[in-house]
């Protein structure tokens, strides 16, 4: 059997960084998922079993039950795909007998103590780092090699009884689209849990509720020594439209249960201007409120600039704590399993959100489990091998507790 950190030195090499503009066109964004793709195919046909790879690129396998009980199907899911801010893959990265002190990526770069605290925690582990120049993409090949893992240990140790056990690997959950066309009728869990998180026991099943917010304002270009009264700004109108929505309810400024307006992306001159806001709360509420003060706020600047703004708001996903909550028998099974192995559990909300966002409200409640991984979507990225052991050995627990529990 494979150690663990093999399979992850492994995948990190594959480059399967999304591309969000394809993403709205093409399944899987890119071309370096579907590479990968079939490369889990492979290894899982290895072991056994019967995989496939469907049009879209979603990867779907399974263990059969070999208990006499009729037992629960539980799926355990994990995203291919990198995050589109950075190139996808990484040849060398560091494997670090962690001691204490800054851990050093290269002659300018450096994980330093004072920025990343947490490091005291880790002495005595071993680290899998970037040399800053890449992410390291742990996010989610640390879900995907605890996966892989656990179910290689499973299928070679056939005494531990177990229902259905069903897996899925997915495209473009970085971009938000991966799992619009997942077919959980056809994955056939009756619950399920990504293995998508970050620090050593993590275990989340509230997230945010999402939307995107596309904002077109249209100026008027004037030669700058006939402007006055006539031309319009598009540029400054925008931040004008900025300034309305404050400066405490942005991201640098929130934590926990806190929500907020993300300025994205701005792109202007005097004729035209674009923004792209995403917004985040946890509350359903609020969230429907944030977004009736964006359409308020151009309606606004429509009256006292003469209709030249156009909003386009776009849900992403909702709170799956709202599905979640009447099936806490399943957070439960992962804290247990956690606890059975001496981790404590770090119940928390997303500050974000996981393939489950969208799995939960489709009728497939997953919640979200820890990887280990640390710093994800830059250069200072970096995993403990002993925490994502320990998330691959979470995840032979919940199979078992299952087992033992029904």
């Amino acid at each position: 059997m494979k150690k663990i950190e093999e399979r992850f030195l492994n995948y990190i090499s594959f480059d399967t960084k999304s591309d969000p503009e394809k993403g709205e066109i093409q399944k899987p964004s890119t071309e370096g998922q579907l590479v990968l793709a079939r490369q889990l195919k492979k290894e899982l046909e290895d072991l056994g079993l019967v995989a496939e790879i469907n049009d879209e690129g979603f990867v779907f396998s399974e263990i059969k039950s070999n208990s006499v009980k009729n037992l629960p199907k539980v799926g355990f899911i994990s995203h291919m795909d990198t995050s589109p801010e950075m190139y996808g893959k990484i040849d060398n990265p560091q494997i670090i007998n962690y001691q204490g002190g800054d851990i050093k990526l290269n002659e300018e770069k450096s994980i330093k103590i004072e920025d990343f605290p947490y490091l005291n925690k880790l002495i005595g582990t071993t680290l899998i780092t970037t040399r800053g120049e890449s992410l390291l993409g742990a996010d989610d090949k640390a879900g995907i090699s605890a996966i892989m893992h656990a179910i290689d240990f499973i299928v070679n140790n056939p005494d531990i009884k177990h229902g259905d056990i069903k897996i899925a690997f997915t495209p473009d959950e970085e971009i938000g689209t991966g799992c619009d066309s997942f077919d959980v009728e056809k994955f056939g869990a009756d619950f399920a849990y990504t293995i998508d998180g970050g620090i050593l026991g993590e275990l989340e099943y509230e997230s945010f509720n999402a939307a995107d917010a596309k904002i077109t304002i249209r100026g008027k270009s004037i030669h700058p020594g006939s402007a006055k009264n006539t031309m319009i700004n598009s540029i400054s109108v925008a931040n004008e439209f900025d300034r309305l929505l404050g400066d405490v309810r942005r991201p640098e400024h929130t934590e926990g249960y806190e929500g907020f307006f993300h300025l994205l992306d701005i792109k202007g001159e005097t004729e035209i201007t674009k923004l792209h806001y995403i917004i985040r709360d946890h509350d359903r509420d609020t969230f429907e409120k944030m977004k009736e003060e964006i359409k308020d706020n151009a309606s606004y600047l429509n009256k006292k600039y003469g209709n030249i703004i156009d909003v386009n708001l776009s849900d992403s996903y909702y709170n799956m704590g709202d599905v979640i909550k009447n099936h806490m028998d399943i957070v439960d099974i992962a804290k247990n399993a956690m606890e059975n192995l001496d981790i404590i559990p770090l119940v928390s909300p997303i500050r974000g959100g996981t393939d489950g966002s969208k799995l939960s409200f489709m009728g497939l409640p997953t919640p979200n489990i820890f990887t280990g991984g640390m710093n994800f979507h830059g250069i200072y990225e970096l995993i403990p091998i002993e925490h994502m052991q320990k998330a691959s050995d979470v995840i032979v627990e919940i199979i078992k507790l299952i087992e033992k529990s029904y």
